[in-house]
């Protein structure tokens, strides 16, 4: 039985952090083949890195468990972030007035891709 689509997603979906920070861990992994960006998403010194970290995992677990990929040949094929929910909070300043805080969330989604080993020829064993 053959599958046609090696694609595994998975979305994180209230990530405590700017997009705009997140998309900068995001194009670090991209291309990267799934162990080797869990080892750099290990000793990145952004604290976001666990979050995304946290999120290959369960694309890994995803392909495994769901479609019965080998995970030694999964590819980050996309690793992209969306905009979520705004909380809005004030802040007291002088003379009674009030400023805005925003205390923006993400969501993540990650694309993994299953690569294939050279396929060997049918008349070769």
């Amino acid at each position: 039985m053959e599958k046609n689509n090696s694609l595994v997603k998975a979305i994180n979906k209230n990530v405590r952090t700017s997009p705009r920070k997140l998309a900068l861990v995001c194009n670090f992994i991209k291309g990267k083949k799934a162990d080797l960006a869990l080892r750099d998403l290990e000793f990145s010194r952004k604290r976001i890195a666990k979050e995304v970290s946290k999120t290959v995992k369960s694309a890994i677990s995803n392909a495994e468990n769901n479609y019965q990929f080998d995970i030694d040949n999964l590819f980050v094929k996309e690793a992209y972030v969306g905009k979520s929910l705004v909380m809005k909070r004030y802040r007291p300043r002088a003379k009674g007035r009030a400023s805005p805080i925003k205390k923006p969330f993400s969501r993540i989604t990650i694309v993994l891709e299953e690569k294939k080993q050279a396929q060997i020829k049918k008349g070769q064993k």
